[in-house]
């Protein structure tokens, strides 16, 4: 077996795309430029928000302008863009006018990489390649793994190589994966392996098919790290990707990025990368912002919005007494909220006082 690192989060890898290793420094921005997709993959996790509709966000932001995307790339920082979906390539225009944006305006070192079910030809590689895609990571539908060398797959991944894109594999850990990770070896690929895991939309196709969960604290698939672990043995360039990992790490250091540069003065940043600040909504708030002022609480420790003025949380915990004295019989309410670092957010968790 080939030497390899192996964190506390059960992920282990011989190789490390470039895309990968700016992913586990969460500097890469998701960017999903459509919902639509040919296949039918039992294990796909793709919200219903998501799947079906043609649709694009830069992580969690809905995209509607080349300005809503560069400036989520700016907010985070980004030092690459993954471009997933549903299925980019039904897109390929769509795709390629993003990959020239990126490049142009963060320099053709801000690494792109792109996944597709699908199997392209040269001519749609070639494109790719002449946009600028730096890695290409092909899934190829479990029904193929039997004899991948003599699929579209083997022809992709040699014009991937020729045209200078590098190429990979990437495909949920499951049986027989040992054979997807034989025919990477035998392209000199690599191959990313993601633990399965349990979604909403995806939970009630893996029972179906014999899947459980592996614990009642986690939602990944019993007995997936134990298909990862037979496929390593056969490429020496792998990667597993665990479920904690990707929560864990991934999603933590993405968020730590965003909030670093989006957090106001009086927001704290948490070691998750959430925002926790207070609130006082409800009631009158011009006499809200009265009472504030009244108690000389620094300007720069609020921010008055339509309908609420959000504070420090230690400011709105140490005064609070005081300002629901103010405030309450008005109809005022004071909360404190941690809430994702994104422009409105998802809450986490919400706390009357």
């Amino acid at each position: 077996m080939e030497k390899f690192t192996e964190d506390k989060t059960g992920s282990f890898y011989s190789y490390l795309s470039e895309g990968c290793r700016l992913c586990q420094e969460g500097a890469k921005m998701v960017l999903f430029v459509t919902g639509l997709c040919p296949k039918n993959c039992f294990y796909c996790p793709l919200s219903d928000k998501r799947r079906g509709k043609d649709l694009v966000f830069a992580n969690e932001r809905l995209i509607s302008s080349d300005e809503d995307l560069l400036k989520e790339a700016e907010l985070m920082d980004a030092l690459g863009t993954g471009i997933t979906g549903g299925e980019p390539l039904l897109k390929l225009e769509r795709v390629l006018h993003y990959i020239r944006m990126l490049k142009a305006s963060f320099g053709i070192e801000h690494h792109i990489h792109l996944y597709t079910s699908l199997a392209p030809g040269r001519q749609v590689l070639e494109k790719l390649a002449d946009a600028g895609l730096d890695e290409i990571r092909f899934h190829p539908p479990q029904e193929c793994w039997n004899d991948l060398k003599n699929s579209q797959y083997a022809n992709s991944l040699q014009n991937a190589k020729e045209l200078g894109i590098e190429a990979g594999i990437e495909i949920p850990a499951l049986e027989d994966a040992e054979k997807v990770s034989a025919f990477a070896e035998e392209m000199g690929v690599f191959l990313n392996l993601n633990e399965l895991e349990f979604s909403d939309n995806n939970s009630e196709a893996l029972l179906k098919n014999g899947f459980c969960l592996q614990s009642d604290t986690s939602s990944a698939a019993a007995g997936s790290c134990k298909f990862a672990g037979i496929a390593f043995e056969k490429c020496k360039k792998t990667h597993f990707c665990s479920s904690i990992y990707k929560d864990a790490i991934q999603l933590r250091k993405r968020f730590q990025r965003i909030a670093k540069n989006t957090a106001r003065e009086f927001d704290e940043i948490t070691e998750d990368g959430t925002l926790v600040y207070g609130v006082i909504e409800g009631g009158d708030q011009k006499l809200a912002e009265k009472t504030l002022q009244e108690m000389e609480i620094p300007s720069e420790l609020f921010e008055i919005k339509d309908g609420k003025i959000e504070i420090a949380w230690w400011v709105l915990e140490e005064l609070k007494e005081d300002i629901k004295e103010e405030l309450e019989p008005s109809g005022s309410r004071l909360t404190i909220i941690e809430r994702y670092p994104f422009e409105d957010g998802m809450l986490v968790e919400l706390i009357p006082l």
